[in-house]
């Protein structure tokens, strides 16, 4: 029976365990999927040394892990993070099923009035993002607790007026995941409207502190379950060799 699994610093906010548990068994797969919980990256070797046939990688380890692969995808070394990592043949590839996973779920709910975006967060999720909104031609800029750059601001800077001109919203920091769901991104939400679509990459809870008070203000929200589903889907078929 093979084994594939996840790495992070904490997991317990984690679907990805019960999710491939009932592919699995939905689909009489003859395979397992465990949480491998590390205190740093380093502990990913002792990883390496185990019979694994690959594994999903989560915060925040999505771009530490990087110098640990033998060879990147194409489009992971575009983004600079990973998120699935094969082994075949005895090396570990890195690819990155994110960037796939948030243009599939986000696909249906974009309009004309989503021409520029503000991303919340600067880590490996954010780099997906950036990616795949950059490549529809979306531009993008940042809100980050460390801004660095011309396309990065602090938290402090967001106002009405970057709302306004910003229609497309996507956080992609761990602020209101389980347990801690009473955490919020602070931003004035009185900005927000019905032009408005929010996307929070956290899936649990289903619907963020942060989602509730922007559809209370008439924006369209979407959670990161079906991101989660799509990029799961397509790390199967890569580890599968589909």
């Amino acid at each position: 029976m093979k084994t594939y699994g996840l790495i992070g610093r904490s997991l317990g906010h984690s679907f990805s365990k019960s999710f491939f548990k009932n592919y699995f068994s939905e689909h009489s797969i003859q395979a397992r999927y465990e949480n491998f919980e590390l205190e740093t990256i380093d502990e990913v070797s002792s990883l390496f040394e185990q019979e694994i046939s690959g594994f999903n990688v989560t915060i925040p380890y999505k771009e530490v892990i990087l110098p640990f692969l033998d060879e990147l995808t194409d489009e992971s070394k575009l983004i600079g993070a990973v998120n699935v990592v094969q082994i075949l043949n005895g090396r570990k590839i890195g690819h990155n099923t994110d960037a796939f996973g948030f243009h599939q779920s986000i696909k249906p709910f974009l309009t004309n009035q989503h021409e520029r975006a503000i991303i919340f967060g600067t880590g490996g999720a954010s780099k997906a993002v950036e990616f795949v909104l950059k490549k529809i031609g979306v531009e993008v800029i940042f809100i980050s607790r460390n801004p660095v750059g011309p396309d990065q601001f602090h938290y402090d800077e967001v106002n009405h007026h970057m709302l306004h001109g910003c229609k497309l919203l996507v956080n992609t920091t761990p602020v209101g995941t389980f347990p801690q769901v009473d955490e919020c991104i602070d931003i004035p939400f009185s900005a927000l409207s019905p032009e408005h679509l929010v996307v929070d990459l956290i899936y649990n809870p289903a619907k963020t502190k942060f989602l509730e008070r922007a559809e209370s203000e008439g924006a369209m929200i979407l959670n990161g379950n079906s991101m989660l589903r799509e990029q799961a889907l397509k790390s199967w078929k890569i580890w599968s060799e589909q």
